[in-house]
């Protein structure tokens, strides 16, 4: 699984140092991070929920996640400073460059009326986010396990300066922008 680090450092490299016209190879972009995080809405009325989005967070990745808790308390969500709110996976290096590779190659080809990811995503420091609607694209979930459908975000954290090369870094490693 390690083909996407050794494209990045064969293919992309290259491609970015001719693109941006960069003097070093230390100023080309690279992945530094990925971070996936489930939040949960139901954790009080059903405390399983939580179990199960770690279970399928952990498959997924091949990490254990961490739970996040509420940073403070908000009456009308009935939620207590504290709570268990959801988990969250910070991948880096051999598995973030394995998760990535799934996620473009086998993750998103299976989401139905697939036409590619938005370009509209990018903060403005060259770091890109996207949501999931179900983890049951991703082949280690079974469909008959699941108890309920959950999405997902996912964020790319390069470090790129702009969104143009983390745009470009990206399309190189191969996330599918629509057209």
């Amino acid at each position: 699984m390690e083909k996407l680090r050794e494209q990045y450092e064969k293919e992309v490299v290259p491609a970015l140092m001719k693109k941006f016209q960069y003097k070093s190879i230390m100023q080309v972009p690279r992945l530094d991070k990925i971070v996936i995080n489930i939040g949960l809405g139901d954790t009080k009325e059903n405390p399983k929920s939580l179990e199960n989005a770690v279970n399928d967070l952990s498959q997924i990745t091949g990490q254990k996640p961490v739970i996040t808790k509420a940073k403070k308390s908000i009456a009308a969500f009935k939620l207590r400073e504290g709570a268990n709110v959801g988990c969250k996976v910070t991948l880096r290096a051999g598995k973030m460059y394995d998760f990535a590779y799934k996620l473009f190659n086998v993750a998103l080809p299976r989401v139905r009326d697939f036409r590619g990811v938005s370009s509209d995503s990018f903060d403005g420091r060259g770091n890109y986010s996207m949501g999931i609607k179900e983890q049951l694209i991703f082949p280690e979930i079974e469909y008959d396990k699941i108890d309920k459908l959950r999405g997902m975000d996912i964020i790319f954290v390069t470090t790129a300066e702009t969104d143009e090369e983390a745009k470009e870094l990206l399309k190189l490693l191969g996330m599918p922008f629509k057209a």
